[in-house]
Parts: structure tokens; C-alpha cells; sequence
């Protein structure tokens, strides 16, 4: 009697924790830092297992010439707990994806087509940059600034890979001179000239 309860409660258990394998995020209900809360297992199909916005090149004409596509739990749900997300990266000649940071994750940097020169700086000042051509890695650790150019004659197409499903983005001209902050403010923290400050952030949408 003792060993038919211990099976029976073993059912039960694997049964109600069927879905512990994976936690497809359910973008209908509210997110928490800890995520987004879980699909009904009943309701997750094969289709939630795949994410075709990879597969068409990004819009590059705009300021920087470049594109970043994401495939984050936002746009891809089923990324949700299993710390690791991907984006595909198109920079056009001339191209340059700026200064920026992941907070939550490193990012590994796998180029298809074309050459890049990528780089980043330590938290101690030390800058670490080389032409990456297609078939090569570069890995930029979680946190640092860290930017790529297109340093080639053809446009460029990548794919980073993230260790978080959510690894955060912020691209510092942006932050700097893309935002409300008063410009006299920004001027006593970054030694640049008011004049400078003004024209910055009218190109990149910020307000005195």
C-alpha cells in the first residue's frame, strides 16, 4: 500500500512540474524582475520554440547606418529563464553601431559577411579593439562600453548571442544628449562646450 501512495505521489509530482523544462513567457499577463510569468503548458505549442525576425535584414538608413534587430524575451517569449537571447546586427558602409552597454549580459559577436572594427574599454581605461572579418568571434564583457564600425566596402551582417534573455542596451550619445537633462548640467559633467551640447542634442532629440 506504502509503495502504490510513493508512485502514485511521484506521478503527481512530475506531473504538476511538466513544464519546470522550460517557462514560456506569457507577455499578457504583468512581468517581474525575476521575469515574466509562465504560459500555461497546455497552451505552449512548437511554434513558440521559433522566432523568424532574424531573418530579414534591418533598416539602415538613418543616422548611424545601421540596424539592431533583437530577439530578447520581449520579442521572444519563450527565451524566458533560460539566460541566453541573440540579435541580428546590418551595418551599411559607413555604418557604426556606437558606444553602448549590456548591463545584465556579455555579448559574444559571431560576424557573417563583411569586416568590422570592434572594440571595448575596461573599467580600467584600457581599450581592447581589432578588425573582425567574417567567420570570427569577439566577445565583449558583460557591462563595458564596447562599439562596432564598419571598417570594410560591403555592408555587414552579424549575429551577438547573449548570456541573459534580457541583457539590457544603453547607447551613451543617447544617454548623454538624447535626453532632458539641462544642457549646463551636462556641460559640468562632461567638459563639453554648451554650443557642442546644443548641437548634439539636436540631432539626437534631447530638450534643454
Amino acid at each position: 500500500m506504502k509503495l502504490i501512495f510513493f508512485l502514485v505521489l511521484c506521478h503527481l509530482l512530475l506531473s504538476g512540474t511538466h513544464g519546470a523544462d522550460f517557462c514560456v513567457g506569457d507577455s499578457s499577463k504583468p512581468s517581474s524582475p525575476a521575469g515574466l510569468a509562465c504560459k500555461m503548458v497546455s497552451d505552449v505549442t512548437v511554434d513558440d520554440f521559433a522566432f523568424s525576425g532574424l531573418a530579414a535584414a534591418g533598416n539602415t538608413s538613418n543616422i548611424i547606418k545601421a540596424a539592431v534587430t533583437a530577439a530578447f524575451v520581449t520579442q521572444f517569449p519563450a527565451l524566458n529563464g533560460l539566460g541566453v537571447s541573440a540579435a541580428r546586427i546590418d551595418i551599411a558602409v559607413g555604418g557604426v553601431i556606437p558606444l553602448h552597454t549590456h548591463s545584465g549580459a556579455t555579448e559574444l559577436l559571431v560576424v557573417l559577411k563583411g569586416e568590422i572594427c570592434a572594440g571595448f574599454i575596461s573599467n580600467a581605461n584600457d581599450v581592447y579593439y581589432k578588425t573582425v572579418k567574417a567567420g570570427e568571434v569577439m566577445v565583449f564583457p558583460q557591462g563595458l562600453l564596447h562599439f562596432q564600425i564598419n571598417s570594410g566596402s560591403s555592408e555587414v551582417e552579424a549575429i551577438a548571442f547573449f548570456n541573459s534573455p534580457s541583457p539590457g542596451l544603453q547607447i551613451t550619445p543617447i544617454a548623454l544628449f538624447g535626453n532632458a537633462l539641462p544642457s549646463d548640467l551636462v556641460a559640468g559633467t562632461t567638459f563639453i562646450s554648451l554650443s557642442e551640447i546644443t548641437r548634439l542634442k539636436g540631432i539626437l532629440g534631447g530638450s534643454n
